[in-house]
Protein backbone atom coordinates (compact mmCIF):
# COMPACT_ATOMS: atom_id res chain seq x y z
CA UNK A 1 0.00 0.00 0.00
CA UNK A 2 1.10 3.60 -0.63
CA UNK A 3 3.27 4.95 2.23
CA UNK A 4 1.28 8.19 2.32
CA UNK A 5 -1.94 6.21 2.66
CA UNK A 6 -0.61 4.26 5.65
CA UNK A 7 0.55 7.45 7.37
CA UNK A 8 -2.82 9.09 6.73
CA UNK A 9 -4.57 5.98 8.06
CA UNK A 10 -2.49 5.93 11.25
CA UNK A 11 -3.25 9.62 11.83
CA UNK A 12 -6.94 8.98 11.18
CA UNK A 13 -6.92 6.20 13.80
CA UNK A 14 -5.05 8.40 16.26
CA UNK A 15 -7.79 11.02 15.88
CA UNK A 16 -10.32 8.66 17.45
CA UNK A 17 -11.30 9.99 20.89
CA UNK A 18 -10.53 6.64 22.53
CA UNK A 19 -9.82 3.02 21.81
CA UNK A 20 -12.88 1.16 20.56
CA UNK A 21 -13.99 -2.49 20.16
CA UNK A 22 -12.36 -2.35 16.68
CA UNK A 23 -9.20 -0.35 17.52
CA UNK A 24 -6.35 -1.09 19.93
CA UNK A 25 -3.07 0.78 20.50
CA UNK A 26 0.03 -0.90 21.93
CA UNK A 27 3.66 0.07 22.33
CA UNK A 28 5.66 -3.15 22.42
CA UNK A 29 3.17 -5.99 23.03
CA UNK A 30 4.78 -9.17 21.71
CA UNK A 31 3.13 -12.01 23.65
CA UNK A 32 1.77 -14.31 20.88
CA UNK A 33 -1.30 -15.64 22.68
CA UNK A 34 -2.42 -12.16 23.70
CA UNK A 35 -2.04 -10.95 20.11
CA UNK A 36 -4.10 -13.92 18.88
CA UNK A 37 -6.89 -13.13 21.36
CA UNK A 38 -6.84 -9.46 20.38
CA UNK A 39 -7.15 -10.30 16.68
CA UNK A 40 -10.19 -12.46 17.46
CA UNK A 41 -11.75 -9.79 19.68
CA UNK A 42 -11.13 -6.90 17.28
CA UNK A 43 -12.39 -8.83 14.26
CA UNK A 44 -15.63 -9.63 16.11
CA UNK A 45 -15.87 -6.12 17.55
CA UNK A 46 -15.68 -4.62 14.06
CA UNK A 47 -18.88 -6.47 13.13
CA UNK A 48 -20.72 -5.18 16.21
CA UNK A 49 -19.61 -1.64 15.40
CA UNK A 50 -20.55 -2.07 11.71
CA UNK A 51 -16.96 -1.59 10.59
CA UNK A 52 -15.39 -3.47 7.69
CA UNK A 53 -11.98 -3.63 9.36
CA UNK A 54 -10.36 -3.54 12.78
CA UNK A 55 -6.88 -2.28 13.63
CA UNK A 56 -4.16 -3.25 16.08
CA UNK A 57 -1.42 -0.61 16.06
CA UNK A 58 1.98 -0.81 17.73
CA UNK A 59 3.98 2.32 18.55
CA UNK A 60 1.04 4.49 19.70
CA UNK A 61 0.60 5.52 23.32
CA UNK A 62 -2.75 4.39 24.67
CA UNK A 63 -3.84 7.53 26.56
CA UNK A 64 -2.42 10.35 24.41
CA UNK A 65 -2.41 8.58 21.01
CA UNK A 66 1.04 10.05 20.45
CA UNK A 67 3.47 8.21 18.18
CA UNK A 68 6.22 6.76 20.37
CA UNK A 69 7.65 4.11 18.04
CA UNK A 70 7.92 0.38 18.74
CA UNK A 71 10.48 -2.35 19.07
CA UNK A 72 7.95 -5.02 18.10
CA UNK A 73 8.99 -6.69 14.84
CA UNK A 74 6.50 -9.29 13.54
CA UNK A 75 8.57 -9.88 10.39
CA UNK A 76 11.53 -11.44 12.19
CA UNK A 77 9.56 -12.99 15.04
CA UNK A 78 9.30 -16.80 15.09
CA UNK A 79 7.26 -19.11 17.29
CA UNK A 80 8.10 -22.82 17.43
CA UNK A 81 10.34 -22.34 14.35
CA UNK A 82 7.42 -20.88 12.38
CA UNK A 83 7.03 -17.40 10.95
CA UNK A 84 4.89 -15.43 13.39
CA UNK A 85 2.22 -14.49 10.85
CA UNK A 86 1.90 -18.11 9.68
CA UNK A 87 1.75 -19.29 13.30
CA UNK A 88 -1.14 -16.91 13.96
CA UNK A 89 -3.01 -17.85 10.79
CA UNK A 90 -3.03 -21.52 11.81
CA UNK A 91 -4.66 -20.70 15.14
CA UNK A 92 -7.34 -18.31 13.92
CA UNK A 93 -10.59 -19.68 12.47
CA UNK A 94 -11.91 -18.61 10.08
CA UNK A 95 -8.50 -17.11 9.42
CA UNK A 96 -8.92 -13.43 8.45
CA UNK A 97 -6.64 -12.20 5.68
CA UNK A 98 -4.63 -9.87 7.90
CA UNK A 99 -1.21 -8.48 7.06
CA UNK A 100 1.37 -6.71 9.19
CA UNK A 101 2.70 -3.48 7.70
CA UNK A 102 5.60 -1.32 8.83
CA UNK A 103 4.74 2.39 8.65
CA UNK A 104 7.58 4.90 8.61
CA UNK A 105 5.60 7.62 10.35
CA UNK A 106 7.43 10.98 10.66
CA UNK A 107 7.22 10.71 14.46
CA UNK A 108 8.44 7.11 14.80
CA UNK A 109 8.16 3.58 13.45
CA UNK A 110 4.67 2.09 13.67
CA UNK A 111 3.47 -1.47 13.03
CA UNK A 112 -0.04 -1.60 11.60
CA UNK A 113 -2.19 -4.73 11.59
CA UNK A 114 -5.36 -4.39 9.51
CA UNK A 115 -7.89 -7.08 10.43
CA UNK A 116 -11.01 -7.85 8.33
CA UNK A 117 -14.28 -7.99 10.23
CA UNK A 118 -15.62 -11.48 10.85
CA UNK A 119 -17.68 -12.68 7.90
CA UNK A 120 -19.59 -15.93 8.20
CA UNK A 121 -18.91 -16.84 11.85
CA UNK A 122 -17.13 -15.29 14.85
CA UNK A 123 -13.35 -15.19 14.52
CA UNK A 124 -11.82 -17.55 17.08
CA UNK A 125 -8.32 -18.02 18.46
CA UNK A 126 -7.55 -21.64 19.40
CA UNK A 127 -11.27 -22.39 18.86
CA UNK A 128 -12.40 -19.70 21.33
CA UNK A 129 -14.00 -16.46 20.15
CA UNK A 130 -13.17 -13.28 22.08
CA UNK A 131 -14.61 -9.77 22.30
CA UNK A 132 -13.42 -6.41 23.66
CA UNK A 133 -15.28 -5.05 26.70
CA UNK A 134 -13.58 -1.87 27.84
CA UNK A 135 -9.90 -2.74 28.24
CA UNK A 136 -10.61 -6.45 28.83
CA UNK A 137 -10.64 -9.31 26.30
CA UNK A 138 -13.13 -11.89 27.65
CA UNK A 139 -14.57 -14.89 25.89
CA UNK A 140 -17.50 -14.03 23.63
CA UNK A 141 -19.50 -16.84 25.24
CA UNK A 142 -19.32 -14.98 28.59
CA UNK A 143 -21.44 -12.21 27.06
CA UNK A 144 -24.53 -13.90 25.59
CA UNK A 145 -26.13 -10.60 24.56
CA UNK A 146 -23.14 -9.61 22.43
CA UNK A 147 -22.86 -13.16 21.08
CA UNK A 148 -26.49 -13.21 19.98
CA UNK A 149 -26.20 -9.77 18.35
CA UNK A 150 -22.98 -10.73 16.59
CA UNK A 151 -24.52 -13.90 15.14
CA UNK A 152 -27.51 -11.91 13.92
CA UNK A 153 -25.26 -9.36 12.24
CA UNK A 154 -23.09 -12.04 10.63
CA UNK A 155 -26.16 -13.48 8.94
CA UNK A 156 -26.64 -10.18 7.17
CA UNK A 157 -22.96 -9.65 6.35
CA UNK A 158 -22.66 -7.93 2.97
CA UNK A 159 -19.66 -8.81 0.83
CA UNK A 160 -20.72 -6.00 -1.45
CA UNK A 161 -19.42 -3.31 0.89
CA UNK A 162 -15.86 -4.57 1.22
CA UNK A 163 -13.14 -2.60 -0.59
CA UNK A 164 -12.07 -3.87 -4.01
CA UNK A 165 -9.44 -1.16 -4.50
CA UNK A 166 -8.34 1.43 -1.97
CA UNK A 167 -6.85 4.90 -1.63
CA UNK A 168 -7.59 6.05 -5.17
CA UNK A 169 -7.58 9.52 -6.64
CA UNK A 170 -11.00 10.67 -7.92
CA UNK A 171 -9.85 10.44 -11.54
CA UNK A 172 -8.65 6.87 -10.95
CA UNK A 173 -12.07 5.90 -9.58
CA UNK A 174 -13.80 7.28 -12.66
CA UNK A 175 -11.27 5.60 -14.91
CA UNK A 176 -11.78 2.18 -13.35
CA UNK A 177 -15.59 2.32 -13.30
CA UNK A 178 -17.93 2.62 -16.27
CA UNK A 179 -19.91 5.37 -14.57
CA UNK A 180 -21.65 6.27 -17.82
CA UNK A 181 -23.39 2.87 -17.70
CA UNK A 182 -24.40 3.49 -14.09
CA UNK A 183 -26.26 6.71 -14.93
CA UNK A 184 -27.78 5.25 -18.09
CA UNK A 185 -29.01 2.04 -16.46
CA UNK A 186 -30.38 3.79 -13.36
CA UNK A 187 -32.05 6.38 -15.62
CA UNK A 188 -30.40 9.33 -13.93
CA UNK A 189 -28.99 12.39 -15.68
CA UNK A 190 -25.22 12.42 -15.44
CA UNK A 191 -23.95 15.27 -13.23
CA UNK A 192 -21.65 17.80 -14.83
CA UNK A 193 -18.88 17.80 -12.24
CA UNK A 194 -16.55 15.10 -10.98
CA UNK A 195 -17.50 15.73 -7.35
CA UNK A 196 -21.21 15.29 -8.10
CA UNK A 197 -20.57 12.05 -9.99
CA UNK A 198 -18.63 10.69 -7.01
CA UNK A 199 -21.44 11.75 -4.67
CA UNK A 200 -23.98 9.76 -6.69
CA UNK A 201 -21.75 6.67 -6.78
CA UNK A 202 -21.21 7.00 -3.04
CA UNK A 203 -24.94 7.32 -2.40
CA UNK A 204 -25.50 3.90 -3.99
CA UNK A 205 -22.59 2.49 -1.95
CA UNK A 206 -20.48 1.74 -4.99
CA UNK A 207 -17.58 3.75 -3.58
CA UNK A 208 -16.72 5.30 -0.23
CA UNK A 209 -14.41 7.99 1.05
CA UNK A 210 -10.99 7.04 2.35
CA UNK A 211 -8.54 9.33 4.15
CA UNK A 212 -6.62 12.20 2.59
CA UNK A 213 -9.23 12.99 -0.06
CA UNK A 214 -8.90 9.53 -1.59
CA UNK A 215 -11.59 6.97 -2.37
CA UNK A 216 -12.21 3.22 -2.19
CA UNK A 217 -14.09 1.32 -4.88
CA UNK A 218 -16.31 -1.18 -3.08
CA UNK A 219 -16.88 -4.71 -4.29
CA UNK A 220 -20.43 -3.83 -5.32
CA UNK A 221 -19.19 -1.02 -7.55
CA UNK A 222 -16.40 -3.09 -9.05
CA UNK A 223 -18.40 -6.23 -9.77
CA UNK A 224 -21.24 -4.28 -11.38
CA UNK A 225 -19.50 -1.41 -13.16
CA UNK A 226 -15.83 -2.31 -13.67
CA UNK A 227 -14.52 -0.94 -16.94
CA UNK A 228 -12.14 -3.91 -16.82
CA UNK A 229 -12.63 -6.33 -13.94
CA UNK A 230 -9.05 -7.53 -14.45
CA UNK A 231 -7.82 -4.26 -12.90
CA UNK A 232 -9.02 -5.40 -9.49
CA UNK A 233 -7.65 -7.98 -7.06
CA UNK A 234 -7.30 -11.58 -8.21
CA UNK A 235 -10.35 -12.95 -6.41
CA UNK A 236 -12.63 -10.27 -7.83
CA UNK A 237 -11.13 -10.65 -11.29
CA UNK A 238 -12.01 -14.34 -11.18
CA UNK A 239 -15.67 -13.40 -10.71
CA UNK A 240 -15.79 -12.53 -14.41
CA UNK A 241 -18.45 -14.52 -16.29
CA UNK A 242 -16.96 -17.28 -18.45
CA UNK A 243 -18.80 -18.38 -21.59
CA UNK A 244 -17.84 -21.66 -23.30
CA UNK A 245 -19.35 -22.99 -26.54
CA UNK A 246 -18.99 -26.71 -27.36
CA UNK A 247 -19.47 -28.26 -30.76
CA UNK A 248 -21.37 -31.24 -29.43
CA UNK A 249 -23.43 -32.43 -26.46
CA UNK A 250 -20.73 -33.03 -23.84
CA UNK A 251 -17.45 -31.54 -22.58
CA UNK A 252 -15.42 -34.00 -24.61
CA UNK A 253 -16.53 -32.11 -27.72
CA UNK A 254 -14.43 -29.41 -29.34
CA UNK A 255 -14.52 -26.00 -27.68
CA UNK A 256 -15.31 -23.52 -30.45
CA UNK A 257 -15.41 -20.36 -28.32
CA UNK A 258 -14.25 -19.40 -24.83
CA UNK A 259 -14.48 -15.91 -23.40
CA UNK A 260 -14.23 -14.22 -20.01
CA UNK A 261 -16.32 -11.07 -19.87
CA UNK A 262 -14.18 -8.07 -18.97
CA UNK A 263 -16.80 -5.56 -17.92
CA UNK A 264 -18.75 -5.55 -14.66
CA UNK A 265 -22.01 -7.46 -14.54
CA UNK A 266 -24.26 -4.45 -15.08
CA UNK A 267 -22.06 -2.57 -17.55
CA UNK A 268 -21.61 -5.71 -19.66
CA UNK A 269 -24.97 -7.45 -19.14
CA UNK A 270 -26.55 -6.73 -22.51
CA UNK A 271 -23.30 -7.57 -24.30
CA UNK A 272 -23.10 -10.85 -22.40
CA UNK A 273 -26.65 -11.80 -23.38
CA UNK A 274 -26.04 -10.83 -27.01
CA UNK A 275 -22.87 -12.95 -27.01
CA UNK A 276 -24.70 -15.96 -25.56
CA UNK A 277 -27.72 -15.59 -27.85
CA UNK A 278 -25.44 -15.24 -30.85
CA UNK A 279 -24.34 -18.85 -30.43
CA UNK A 280 -27.79 -20.33 -29.92
CA UNK A 281 -29.35 -22.18 -32.87
CA UNK A 282 -32.44 -20.61 -34.43
CA UNK A 283 -35.65 -22.41 -35.33
CA UNK A 284 -37.51 -21.14 -38.37
CA UNK A 285 -41.25 -21.08 -39.00
CA UNK A 286 -43.49 -19.42 -41.57
CA UNK A 287 -45.48 -16.48 -40.19
CA UNK A 288 -47.87 -14.79 -42.63
CA UNK A 289 -45.76 -15.89 -45.60
CA UNK A 290 -42.52 -14.66 -44.00
CA UNK A 291 -39.77 -16.93 -42.72
CA UNK A 292 -39.14 -15.93 -39.09
CA UNK A 293 -36.26 -17.12 -36.91
CA UNK A 294 -36.98 -17.97 -33.28
CA UNK A 295 -34.52 -19.09 -30.59
CA UNK A 296 -35.20 -22.56 -29.16
CA UNK A 297 -34.78 -21.21 -25.62
CA UNK A 298 -37.19 -18.53 -24.31
CA UNK A 299 -35.17 -15.27 -24.23
CA UNK A 300 -36.72 -14.14 -20.94
CA UNK A 301 -35.81 -17.47 -19.33
CA UNK A 302 -32.18 -17.20 -20.48
CA UNK A 303 -31.99 -13.61 -19.23
CA UNK A 304 -33.45 -14.44 -15.83
CA UNK A 305 -31.28 -17.49 -15.26
CA UNK A 306 -28.10 -15.61 -16.17
CA UNK A 307 -29.10 -12.76 -13.85
CA UNK A 308 -29.87 -15.23 -11.04
CA UNK A 309 -26.45 -16.83 -11.39
CA UNK A 310 -24.82 -13.42 -10.99
CA UNK A 311 -26.99 -12.35 -8.07
CA UNK A 312 -27.10 -15.49 -5.94
CA UNK A 313 -23.50 -16.69 -6.17
CA UNK A 314 -21.37 -16.93 -3.04
CA UNK A 315 -18.88 -14.12 -3.57
CA UNK A 316 -16.68 -15.35 -0.71
CA UNK A 317 -15.70 -18.52 -2.60
CA UNK A 318 -12.33 -17.70 -4.10
CA UNK A 319 -11.12 -18.69 -7.54
CA UNK A 320 -14.58 -19.28 -9.03
CA UNK A 321 -17.14 -17.23 -10.91
CA UNK A 322 -20.33 -17.79 -12.92
CA UNK A 323 -20.01 -20.04 -15.96
CA UNK A 324 -22.30 -20.36 -19.00
CA UNK A 325 -21.76 -23.46 -21.13
CA UNK A 326 -23.51 -23.82 -24.47
CA UNK A 327 -24.05 -27.28 -25.90
CA UNK A 328 -25.93 -28.22 -29.04
CA UNK A 329 -28.93 -29.41 -27.03
CA UNK A 330 -28.87 -27.35 -23.83
CA UNK A 331 -27.46 -24.45 -21.79
CA UNK A 332 -25.79 -25.05 -18.41
CA UNK A 333 -25.48 -22.06 -16.08
CA UNK A 334 -23.39 -22.56 -12.94
CA UNK A 335 -22.56 -20.23 -10.08
CA UNK A 336 -20.37 -20.81 -6.99
CA UNK A 337 -22.13 -21.40 -3.69
CA UNK A 338 -24.76 -23.82 -2.48
CA UNK A 339 -28.22 -22.16 -2.70
CA UNK A 340 -29.86 -20.91 0.48
CA UNK A 341 -33.17 -22.58 -0.51
CA UNK A 342 -33.76 -26.21 -1.45
CA UNK A 343 -33.74 -26.54 -5.24
CA UNK A 344 -37.22 -28.10 -5.40
CA UNK A 345 -38.74 -25.19 -3.43
CA UNK A 346 -37.27 -22.27 -5.33
CA UNK A 347 -40.55 -21.16 -6.87
CA UNK A 348 -42.85 -21.17 -3.84
CA UNK A 349 -40.54 -20.13 -0.99
CA UNK A 350 -39.54 -16.47 -0.50
CA UNK A 351 -36.23 -15.79 -2.26
CA UNK A 352 -33.04 -15.39 -0.23
CA UNK A 353 -29.86 -13.83 -1.54
CA UNK A 354 -26.39 -13.49 -0.12
CA UNK A 355 -25.94 -10.26 -2.05
CA UNK A 356 -28.96 -8.11 -1.28
CA UNK A 357 -27.50 -4.79 -2.44
CA UNK A 358 -26.39 -6.31 -5.75
CA UNK A 359 -29.79 -7.94 -6.26
CA UNK A 360 -31.65 -4.74 -5.45
CA UNK A 361 -29.59 -2.64 -7.84
CA UNK A 362 -29.89 -5.16 -10.70
CA UNK A 363 -33.67 -5.17 -10.26
CA UNK A 364 -33.73 -1.37 -10.26
CA UNK A 365 -31.84 -1.48 -13.55
CA UNK A 366 -34.46 -3.95 -14.91
CA UNK A 367 -31.92 -6.70 -15.52
CA UNK A 368 -34.13 -9.30 -13.87
CA UNK A 369 -37.68 -9.71 -12.62
CA UNK A 370 -38.96 -8.29 -9.37
CA UNK A 371 -38.07 -10.24 -6.25
CA UNK A 372 -39.92 -13.52 -6.00
CA UNK A 373 -41.31 -13.53 -9.55
CA UNK A 374 -38.34 -14.50 -11.71
CA UNK A 375 -38.09 -18.27 -11.55
CA UNK A 376 -41.82 -18.89 -11.94
CA UNK A 377 -41.66 -16.89 -15.19
CA UNK A 378 -38.76 -19.07 -16.33
CA UNK A 379 -40.81 -22.24 -15.79
CA UNK A 380 -43.90 -20.64 -17.31
CA UNK A 381 -42.02 -19.70 -20.49
CA UNK A 382 -40.52 -23.20 -20.63
CA UNK A 383 -44.01 -24.72 -20.36
CA UNK A 384 -45.39 -22.44 -23.08
CA UNK A 385 -42.51 -23.55 -25.32
CA UNK A 386 -43.12 -27.19 -24.30
CA UNK A 387 -39.51 -27.71 -23.39
CA UNK A 388 -38.36 -30.22 -20.78
CA UNK A 389 -38.41 -28.73 -17.28
CA UNK A 390 -35.15 -27.04 -16.33
CA UNK A 391 -32.90 -29.07 -14.08
CA UNK A 392 -32.00 -27.34 -10.80
CA UNK A 393 -29.02 -29.07 -9.25
CA UNK A 394 -27.36 -28.04 -5.99
CA UNK A 395 -23.96 -29.39 -5.00
CA UNK A 396 -21.84 -28.64 -1.94
CA UNK A 397 -20.16 -25.63 -3.54
CA UNK A 398 -22.25 -24.66 -6.57
CA UNK A 399 -25.70 -24.22 -8.06
CA UNK A 400 -26.39 -25.31 -11.62
CA UNK A 401 -29.41 -24.78 -13.87
CA UNK A 402 -29.75 -26.73 -17.11
CA UNK A 403 -32.09 -25.33 -19.76
CA UNK A 404 -32.90 -27.97 -22.38
CA UNK A 405 -33.68 -27.44 -26.01
CA UNK A 406 -36.83 -28.67 -27.80
CA UNK A 407 -37.71 -32.30 -27.18
CA UNK A 408 -40.95 -34.17 -27.80
CA UNK A 409 -42.69 -36.22 -25.13
CA UNK A 410 -41.37 -39.39 -26.77
CA UNK A 411 -37.81 -38.01 -26.61
CA UNK A 412 -37.98 -37.12 -22.91
CA UNK A 413 -36.62 -39.57 -20.36
CA UNK A 414 -38.91 -40.93 -17.65
CA UNK A 415 -37.21 -38.71 -15.05
CA UNK A 416 -37.65 -35.62 -17.25
CA UNK A 417 -41.37 -36.36 -17.60
CA UNK A 418 -41.77 -36.75 -13.82
CA UNK A 419 -39.90 -33.51 -13.16
CA UNK A 420 -42.06 -31.68 -15.72
CA UNK A 421 -45.11 -33.03 -13.91
CA UNK A 422 -43.82 -31.83 -10.53
CA UNK A 423 -42.99 -28.31 -11.69
CA UNK A 424 -46.33 -28.08 -13.53
CA UNK A 425 -48.10 -28.86 -10.25
CA UNK A 426 -45.97 -26.21 -8.51
CA UNK A 427 -46.87 -23.54 -11.07
CA UNK A 428 -50.54 -24.40 -10.75
CA UNK A 429 -50.40 -24.24 -6.96
CA UNK A 430 -48.58 -20.90 -6.72
CA UNK A 431 -51.16 -19.43 -9.14
CA UNK A 432 -53.87 -19.18 -6.52
CA UNK A 433 -53.88 -22.78 -5.30
CA UNK A 434 -54.99 -24.27 -8.62
CA UNK A 435 -54.81 -28.01 -9.20
CA UNK A 436 -52.90 -29.95 -11.80
CA UNK A 437 -55.13 -32.35 -13.71
CA UNK A 438 -54.61 -34.97 -16.36
CA UNK A 439 -55.88 -32.50 -18.95
CA UNK A 440 -53.51 -29.69 -17.91
CA UNK A 441 -50.52 -32.05 -17.85
CA UNK A 442 -51.44 -33.34 -21.32
CA UNK A 443 -51.37 -29.79 -22.62
CA UNK A 444 -48.06 -29.14 -20.85
CA UNK A 445 -46.40 -32.22 -22.36
CA UNK A 446 -48.03 -32.04 -25.77
CA UNK A 447 -49.93 -35.30 -25.34
CA UNK A 448 -53.00 -35.85 -27.52
CA UNK A 449 -56.30 -36.45 -25.73
CA UNK A 450 -56.52 -39.93 -27.18
CA UNK A 451 -53.23 -40.74 -25.40
CA UNK A 452 -54.42 -39.53 -21.98
CA UNK A 453 -53.14 -42.77 -20.45
CA UNK A 454 -49.59 -41.54 -21.06
CA UNK A 455 -50.22 -38.57 -18.75
CA UNK A 456 -51.76 -40.91 -16.18
CA UNK A 457 -48.57 -43.01 -16.14
CA UNK A 458 -46.47 -39.89 -15.49
CA UNK A 459 -48.78 -38.75 -12.69
CA UNK A 460 -48.69 -42.16 -11.01
CA UNK A 461 -44.89 -42.19 -11.12
CA UNK A 462 -44.75 -38.66 -9.64
CA UNK A 463 -47.12 -39.83 -6.86
CA UNK A 464 -44.94 -42.85 -6.16
CA UNK A 465 -41.82 -40.64 -6.06
CA UNK A 466 -43.50 -38.45 -3.43
CA UNK A 467 -43.31 -35.31 -5.57
CA UNK A 468 -47.06 -34.70 -5.81
CA UNK A 469 -50.15 -35.68 -3.83
CA UNK A 470 -53.93 -35.77 -4.24
CA UNK A 471 -55.40 -32.34 -3.62
CA UNK A 472 -58.39 -34.10 -2.05
CA UNK A 473 -57.78 -37.65 -0.78
CA UNK A 474 -61.51 -38.43 -0.91
CA UNK A 475 -61.76 -37.32 -4.54
CA UNK A 476 -58.56 -38.44 -6.27
CA UNK A 477 -59.70 -37.32 -9.69
CA UNK A 478 -60.17 -33.73 -8.48
CA UNK A 479 -56.53 -32.93 -9.15
CA UNK A 480 -53.06 -32.81 -7.62
CA UNK A 481 -50.85 -30.49 -5.57
CA UNK A 482 -47.09 -30.59 -4.94
CA UNK A 483 -46.32 -32.87 -2.00
CA UNK A 484 -45.33 -29.98 0.30
CA UNK A 485 -48.55 -28.00 -0.26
Amino acid sequence: MDRRCDIALVDELRSQPAETPWLEFKINLGEPKQIGKLISALSNGAVLEEKEKAFLVWGIEDKTHAVKGTKFNPFSKKIENEEFEFWLQKRLKPAPEFKFRSVAHPDGNVILLEIPAAMTMPTAYNDIAYIRVGSATPKLSDHPGKHERLIGMLRSYAWEHGAASSYLLPEDVLGMLDFESYFSLTEQPRPETQDRILERLEADRLIKRNVGGRWDILNLGAVLFAADIGQFNGNLARKAVRVIRYKGVDRAATVTHRQDERKGYAAGFEHLLAYVNGFLPQNEHIDQALRVSQPPFPPRAVRELVANALIHQDMTITGAGPRIELFEDRIEITNPGRPLIDADRMIDLPPRSRNEALADLMRRMKMCEEQGSGLDKVFTDVEISRLPAPLLKATENAMQVVLYGPRTFAEMSADERIKACYWHSVLKFVSGGKRMKNSTLRKRLGIAKKNAAQATVVINKALKAGLIKYADEEHPKAGYHPSWA
